[in-house]
């Protein structure tokens, strides 16, 4: 049978994954994407940015039964709404929990009722909200005091750098192929001109934070790989940094080539493919290791 912590790994994984990818590919498309292309883009993306949205509400709602049932180490516990109100009104995990039912709020008011061409913006500003919100409720609620003011900062700009990364990797992979189209090529190229420039900052700003909030949670390196989060979190960093090797494949070895060899336009359409499903794995490292325990007990 599966146990409430698997079952709540799994709605965080979804949950992560889909917020995500409607920040960054939303960020992108409306800051960084020409306005003459960005509105084809979010048109093709129509089903996946559904989808998303879909999973993002229906991970929220299942997020707080599972968080009863896991207190109550009881699958009974995640229908006993008196439990779940306990929750509500006396726990962190309480309050974490209703700052993501606003960000899911927020995102489908966004995706429903805002007009076509203010859409990418407004669920910029709502799925950043929720992944704010997510990361202030991780590891960093533990600490006190300005520390744990200055962890939740460092988490918010991990998340937000991560996601603007990983979510406009999709576009990016539909905005590929227009390099040869005569209509759209030029803003094709304008919109991955703008995301390798981006990249740089985001790739380093993840870099950064992610070194401080590993030494903020473990005080060092993840050197004990008997503690099953430290094992995990040195998956994630080889991920990332096979991530970072790919980026800097295709903008130091690959763009170069674009002006006159088709086969690096397939090549840089295969590493980000490739980018995509490193990108999974480490969401889904993350939503394991996020309820582990960071050291031995």
């Amino acid at each position: 049978m599966i146990t409430p912590e698997t079952a709540y790994i799994a709605c965080r994984f979804f949950l992560d994954v889909a917020a995500l990818y409607l920040w960054g590919s939303s960020a992108y498309l409306w800051l960084l994407v020409p306005a003459s292309l960005s509105g084809n883009i979010l048109t093709r993306q129509s089903w996946p940015r559904a989808l998303a949205v879909g999973c993002t509400v229906a991970a929220t709602v299942l997020a707080l039964p599972f968080r009863s049932a896991i207190l109550g180490e009881d699958w009974a516990q995640a229908f006993d709404f008196s439990a779940m109100l306990d929750i509500l009104s006396g726990t962190t995990i309480g309050t974490a929990w209703m700052w993501q039912a606003a960000g899911a709020a927020a995102l489908l008011i966004a995706y429903i009722a805002t007009p076509t061409r203010l859409r990418a913006a407004a669920m910029t500003f709502a799925a950043g909200f929720l992944l704010a919100g997510l990361a202030a409720s991780g590891h960093a609620a533990m600490n006190t005091g300005w520390f744990r003011a200055l962890h939740r900062g460092v988490d918010i700009v991990h998340v937000l750098a991560g996601g603007a990364w990983f979510g406009a990797l999709i576009p990016v992979a539909i905005i590929l192929p227009l390099l040869s189209d005569h209509r759209a090529g030029r803003d094709a190229t304008t919109a991955l001109v703008r995301f390798s420039t981006a990249g740089h900052i985001a790739v380093g700003m993840v870099l950064i934070s992610g070194a401080g909030n590993m030494f903020m949670i473990i005080g060092g390196f993840p050197l004990d790989w008997s503690v099953v989060y430290q094992l995990l979190l040195s998956l994630k960093i080889l991920l990332v940094l096979s991530m970072i090797g790919l980026a800097i494949l295709h903008r130091y070895v690959l763009v170069p080539k674009l002006s006159w060899s088709h086969g690096a336009v397939t090549a840089l359409r295969i590493g980000t493919v490739v980018e995509i499903v490193l990108a999974f794995a480490v969401v889904g490292l993350v939503a394991w290791f996020g309820t582990l325990e960071p050291a031995a007990m």
